[in-house]
């Protein structure tokens, strides 16, 4: 009975539509994504010796999706730095604020520059 009390609250998510809803935005966003890597690892792959391709694609889909994990890691943890760093213009700025800002401009300066 006790464990049951002690996990109800961290599978509390299971019940949440939203939650299902960004599983599944989740799992199509890395559905593209690997389909994306495979036809760029295949062209590459391409430009090898016959020989090589084979142990190429393998070592270049496993590299994918290691880097892959990796990512979904990191996200896990920035989504987590809420606590403020500092305040602003009445505003608390966490790290996950200003990670998410910082990224914000750097794909607006990236869009200009290619303009």
């Amino acid at each position: 009975m006790q464990l049951v009390e002690f996990l109800a609250p961290h599978f509390a998510f299971v019940s949440d539509p939203t939650a299902w809803v960004a599983l599944l935005t989740l799992v199509v966003l890395e559905i593209v994504l690997g389909i994306d890597n495979l036809i760029f690892i295949s062209i590459l792959t391409n430009k090898l010796p016959e020989a090589q391709r084979a142990r190429a694609r393998r070592l270049g889909i496993s590299a994918a999706l290691v880097m892959r994990l990796i990512l979904l890691a990191t996200i896990s943890i920035i989504v987590q730095l809420t606590t403020p760093v500092f305040t602003a213009f009445g505003h608390g700025f966490s790290w996950r604020d200003l990670i998410l800002i910082a990224g914000g401009l750097f794909l607006v300066w990236k869009a200009t520059r290619e303009i």
